[in-house]
């Protein structure tokens, strides 16, 4: 039954990733929103002419209207459906792939998340053992090739994920202090988060140790005898729901929860046609010259497969991984304010992300709220780095209703502020002694200017 609760699963994470990015599109890349589709294609076919199709494989070159990106989403949630019950689940497959990817391509910054890459992977795997037919059984077994494509994927996921940290060099994780800012510093924490920072140092760097045996030494059991890798499996499972615990992290655990289906008891078809042995071989190929890239034992692939490794990344067939291979030891957050006069100012708040000092922590995942995760990135450098935000500027300006429905409410709601501004603050939790007497999770302090107060030209 692996094949049946994958299969099932993954159209469970379609639906939930299609279904997160319904409310959000139009205000981030719909064409009153912070990145319309419509220019980025326009300036991305004017620099690279016919190559540009080849470049940014996407539907939107057909239709870039709000009409077309919303029925994309649309079109995803309903074959998300029908890959759940079984019906025409082959088409359905290819179909959610095709239409994620098209919507990755043209995401820009807001989609340039590793869970995203994950489920676009997994999600091209998952059509060398989805069965054909209108309805067919889900209980049939899988190739064993396609078996071994997501073993070897959950293996890179995680090995991947434990090297990079070693790899980079950062501090942090060599004298196993990373997790003594994780919790505070890690993009949207959870509820629970507040009190994993207040555990002793000691524990904190007991639970790097245990970071670096899950991510590091358990996925070779992945690779192992049956023991061995429900073993591997369990341990996986349970660090992911520990992360999914402290970190709002969408649907990244669920996924690679997901993925260790394929390390349990599998039953296997006896043949496998040859397209699926020549498309699995290659995935595992490339994914294993990665790694010894990674390693600096094959610092440059050899042809073909350099041009299959380019070819694969753009597709998002096989993916490099690795979060927080450098731990973040402050909080830098961006306040946007704005001001009818330039003397009085009032904040923009967020949904999800960290602002008012008293506003609670909340559970986001699996749903994401894009713009949140993106600020938390554009705070840890400069606005000159991050060009996109003076777009989201303009859009509260003039005033665009689907900019400012990204916020968690609108302070100028009967016309447009005059005047913008953005402030960086130094974020901190508080200690049990502040919040039991004033309530703040956090306790703030002024950094600086973000972005200086601007105005639209008369």
């Amino acid at each position: 039954m692996v094949r049946s609760a994958f299969l099932r699963g993954l159209a469970i994470i379609y639906l939930i990733a299609f279904a997160s990015l319904l409310p959000q599109i139009g205000g981030l890349i719909g064409s009153n929103g912070i990145l319309p589709t419509h220019d980025y294609l326009q300036n991305v076919r004017s620099e690279y002419g016919a190559s540009a199709y080849a470049l940014l494989p996407t539907l939107a070159w057909l239709n870039s209207s709000d009409i077309f990106l919303r029925g994309m989403v649309w079109a995803g949630m309903v074959l998300a459906v029908l890959l759940l019950i079984g019906l025409i689940p082959m088409p359905a497959a290819i179909g959610l792939y095709v239409l994620y990817l098209s919507i990755d391509t043209i995401g820009q910054v807001f989609y340039s998340f590793q869970w995203d890459a994950l489920l676009l992977e997994a999600g091209f795997a998952a059509i060398l053992l989805t069965p054909v037919g209108l309805r067919p059984s889900y209980r049939t077994p899988p190739y064993r090739l396609a078996v071994w494509v997501f073993r070897f994927l959950i293996f890179r996921l995680m090995f991947e994920s434990g090297a990079v940290k070693l790899l980079s060099g950062d501090p942090t994780w060599r004298n196993l202090t990373a997790l003594t800012y994780h919790y505070e510093t890690q993009p949207l924490p959870t509820p629970i988060a507040w009190y994993a920072h207040q555990l002793p140092a000691l524990v904190q760097k007991i639970s790097v140790l245990g970071v670096f045996a899950i991510e590091l030494i358990v996925p070779f059991l992945f690779l192992a005898t049956r023991r061995l890798r429900i073993v591997g499996a369990w341990m996986t499972i349970s660090f992911q729901l520990m992360i999914a615990l402290t970190g709002n992290y969408t649907f990244f655990n669920l996924l690679a929860i997901l993925l260790c289906l394929f390390l349990f008891d599998v039953n296997i078809a006896q043949r496998t046609p040859w397209n699926v042995r020549f498309v699995g071989v290659v995935l595992i190929a490339i994914g294993f010259l990665q790694v010894l890239t990674m390693f600096g034992i094959a610092p440059n692939l050899p042809e073909p497969f350099s041009s299959m490794d380019f070819r694969a990344e753009s597709f998002h067939l096989v993916n490099r991984y690795g979060l927080f291979a450098v731990m973040t030891t402050s909080r830098p957050e961006i306040v946007i304010e704005g001001s009818a006069d330039g003397a009085n100012w009032q904040a923009y708040e967020f949904k999800y992300k960290p602002g008012d000092v008293y506003g609670r922590l909340r559970w986001v995942a699996p749903h994401q709220p894009r713009l949140d995760w993106q600020m938390w990135f554009a705070a840890l450098s400069n606005s000159q780095s991050n060009p996109w935000f003076q777009q989201l500027l303009l859009g509260l300006l003039e005033g665009r209703s689907a900019v400012t429905s990204l916020f968690a409410f609108n302070p100028f709601p009967n016309q447009p502020p005059r005047f913008i501004r953005a402030v960086t603050y130094d974020y901190h939790f508080t200690d049990w002694a502040t919040r039991r007497k004033t309530g703040a999770v956090w306790a703030r302090t002024v950094m600086g200017q973000y972005f200086p107060a601007v105005s639209l030209k008369k």
